[in-house]
Parts: structure tokens; sequence; C-alpha cells
């Protein structure tokens, strides 16, 4: 008989409903392999802080759920950027580390509103800004697939969790890639919507559009499940993308018909070699596609290169908004200090103007890519790093270059809003997975999910395990 953890999110919403196993019993399957293998030096970083008296207190009150929803008690975790009423929330700085919010945001309320047991708040890099999570408020979140080597950032906390069996779905959010890239790393399933799916109440704190919540499962299933709890406007929202014609999980089982399916692999926010199992898992999946049915093709890069720069100004006065009191700047991390400087240092026009070209830009990218149904790109140029190997305290103009060369394609679907999934369909010979990156039209979720279902039917992967399961 297969062991709770083994199970997907989906099976045990389901065990719950049937009454054959209780909320509280799989918080304590969860909060017993945490404290085991979530610790001392064998940890996978993946919590900033654990809350079991908590979780076991609202898996206790949820009784059965004869009429839930399909991830009803089932156990999970949020990301240390989103605030949590009552519970710690360090924002992955040592300037926070003392932080309690009094209020939840919408991401927050909406777990709860679904019924599942949050475990605590997984780790991530100070602000969310690198794409590795190695903060000061907690050890470095590494892959499962070898523990010298980065989850990724700047969900990667969420993302070692899923990934060592921790959790079963978990969620991130993604300015950049921070959902896709820790996917990649961890050998997961990581989906970012499309601009305006899901509410970034009561915040809004994202004034150019680059940011989303998403999800991190081990599954296509259970990465739509969670969007379908994560999905959604709230009153006063000042845009919303429109609602899909059924639940997002219900796509997984629709055919998506004989797709036309653009793709390329040049670089687009640097110019860097790729690995050559990156490329292997872009060609992989290419054939994969063709052999489905789709229809493949070769396209010019959408973005030209005078787009990022655009994206840096913007991304340097997103850091600058993370206001930090000026007696604990001192505590703040060299990247983010030099990030912010930067973003400081932008008037209020070269602000305006930044925003106003990438839109441009996007709009040029978008009407590019409007013929094909999907976009094909490999997800990382590299496999997963070692941990170290991007940060450089001493010189943060050189940290940053390397996370452009670590994650050249994400940031693009970021600038056009359009929803991706990265989704772990190749293995290097020595054991590290390597993601593989499709993108939709803007609002498309259900189109995307659906050809997700059906790559991952003719080439499944949940049943590969990392050490240590």
């Amino acid at each position: 008989m297969a062991a709770l953890h083994d199970l997907t999110a989906l099976e045990q919403g389901a065990l719950v409903r049937r009454r054959e196993v209780t909320p509280l019993e799989l918080t304590d399957h969860y909060l017993e392999r945490a404290d085991r293998l979530d610790s001392g030096a064998d940890t996978v970083g993946a919590f900033v802080t654990l809350t079991p008296d908590l979780a076991r207190e609202r898996a206790r009150l949820l009784g059965p759920g004869d009429d839930a929803g399909p991830l009803f008690g089932v156990p999970t975790a949020i990301k240390d950027l989103n605030p949590t009423a009552g519970v710690r929330t360090t924002f992955g700085s040592a300037a926070f580390a003392d932080f309690v919010p009094e209020v939840s945001d919408g991401v927050t309320l909406s777990i709860e509103a679904a019924g599942l047991v949050s475990l605590g708040k997984t780790n991530t890099p100070e602000f969310g800004s690198p794409c590795y999570t190695e903060p000061d408020v907690a050890p470095a979140a590494v892959t499962p697939w070898d523990r010298t080597r980065t989850a990724g950032g700047s969900s990667g906390g969420a993302a070692a969790a899923v990934a060592a069996g921790l959790v079963p779905v978990a969620q991130g959010s993604d300015g950049g890639g921070s959902i896709r890239i820790p996917a990649s790393c961890c050998g997961l399933v990581g989906l970012k919507p499309t601009r305006g799916r899901i509410s970034g109440h009561p915040m809004y704190g994202d004034p150019v559009g680059l940011a989303t919540a998403g999800s991190i499962a081990r599954t296509v299933a259970d990465a739509a499940a969670m969007l379908d709890v994560l999905a959604g406007r709230r009153v006063g929202d000042p845009s919303w993308a429109p609602p899909p014609s059924e639940s997002f999980l219900a796509s997984c089982g629709r055919d998506p018909g004989r797709l036309r399916v653009a793709r390329f692999i040049t670089p687009v926010i640097t110019d860097t070699p790729v690995d050559p199992e990156c490329a292997r898992a872009w060609e992989d999946a290419s054939r994969l596609l063709e052999s489905l049915g789709h229809e493949v093709e070769d396209v010019d890069v959408p973005l030209p290169a005078e787009a990022v720069p655009v994206f840096e100004v913007c991304w340097a006065v997103l850091t600058a908004l993370s206001v930090v009191p000026p007696e604990r700047e001192h505590l703040i991390r060299p990247l983010t200090r030099w990030l912010s400087e930067r973003g400081r240092a932008v008037s209020g026009p070269e602000f305006g103007l930044a925003i106003g070209a990438m839109r441009r830009h996007a709009a040029a990218a978008l009407t590019a890519l409007a013929p094909y149904d999907a976009v094909l790109t490999p997800t990382l140029a590299t496999p997963p790093l070692p941990v170290g190997a991007m940060r450089d305290d001493e010189r943060p103009e050189r940290d940053f270059e390397a996370q452009k060369a670590f994650t050249p394609w994400t940031s693009a679907w970021n600038v056009t809003g359009m929803p991706a999934v990265s989704l772990p369909l190749h293995w290097t010979p020595g054991g590290l997975p390597v993601g593989v990156m499709l993108a939709a039209r803007p609002a498309e979720e259900e189109l995307l999910i659906s050809l997700a279902a059906q790559v991952e039917s003719a080439a499944p992967w949940a049943d590969r395990k990392a050490p240590g399961w």
C-alpha cells in the first residue's frame, strides 16, 4: 500500500472526501516528515517557519468535507513573501526576521477558504528578487535531487518542499520566472498563470504587472487544481483575466486538438551558452509534440535586445519598493542594496517611460506569436547550479549577470503576461532534473493545461522520486 506522501494532492483530497483519512492525519503525516527530513545537515531548506500547532488546530476544525473542493483537507505551505495574519513572515530578509502581519493577503485567504492546511512559510530569497534561494533567515533551499545544488528561486522553498515530499502541492509567485525556475531545478510542474488571473489583494504592490502567484506540484492536474484555488478577482482589483469556461482541473481531460507550436532556443535576455542537456531536453520535447500531432515551427526571438534594459529598470524599481525601516537597512543583502540603489536613481518620468516601452515590446511580441497556440523554449540554460555559484556579495552586479545567464527565457513571459509552465521532461545522466517550458496566449491557461496534461500522459514523470523520498 502506498504511503500518504506517495499519493498526489488530488488523491489525498479524494481520501478526505471518502472519509478514509482525516485532514488531521494528513497534517500529522507531513509535519512528522518535515520535522525529520528538513532539519540538521540534511535539510532541503524548505521552510523558514513551521506552524505545527496552528496547522493541527485548523485541520481539526475542517470536518469531513463531504461537499468540499478537490484539495479540501490537503496540507500545503505559503511562501514567505505572502503576508499571513499571526504568522511570522520575513520576506526572506533579516530586516523582517521578527515581523508578524496583522492581515493575510488574498493568496493566503484563498488557500484557507479552499480548506487546505498550511504547515508554515516556505523559504524565499530576500524580497523574492534572486533566482536562487539563499536568505540570511534560513538555510539555502536545495534540490532534493542533489543537495549541493540550488532549488532555484524565488519559490525555492516551495519547490524543495514538494520535491522532498514535505507537502503535496504548494503556492509560489513569479515575477521573472520564480515558479518555473525552481520547478525545473526540482523536477516539478511549475505553472505561472496569465496576468490578472490571481488577485494582488490587498497590497497591489506591482505597478508593472510582472508578478503573479501560481502553483508548484508533481503533476499537471495537481497544479491545475491549485490554480483553481488561487484564481479569481476580488472587489477592488484594478484589472483581471476573464474567467475560464470551466475549472482548470477539467482542462486536464480535454483534448487540445492539433496545435501550431512556435519554438526557439536563442536566449532572450543575455547572450549565454545553452548546456547540451537543456538543448537535448528542448529537442526531445519538440519531437514529442510532433509525435502527438502538433505542428512545430522555428521562430525568431520575439523580444528585441532593447527590451532587456527596460525590464532591468522595472525590476530595480520594484526591488526599491520593498521599503525597509532605516534602522534596519544595514541588514539587507548587498544584491538587494545594489538593485534598490539602481531603482531609487530612476526618476518618475523615467519609470513611466520604461513601463510604456515594456508594454510596447510586449505588444510586438504578442503580435508576432499570435498565429501560434503555444511556444516552446528551454526553462533554464543549465541544470541546477551548485549553491553559491551565482551569489556574489562582493560584486552584486556580477551576481545579477549570473542570474540572467541561468534564466535567459523565463522573464519573457512575465513581460508579455502570457501563461507559462515548466514541465520536468528530462534528467541528466547524473540524475539532475531539466525542465522544458511551454507558454500560451494571454488568458489561455485552459489550452496550456490541456497540452501539458497531454504531454504528461505521453511521457509521465510523477513516479520519479528524489533521493531520500
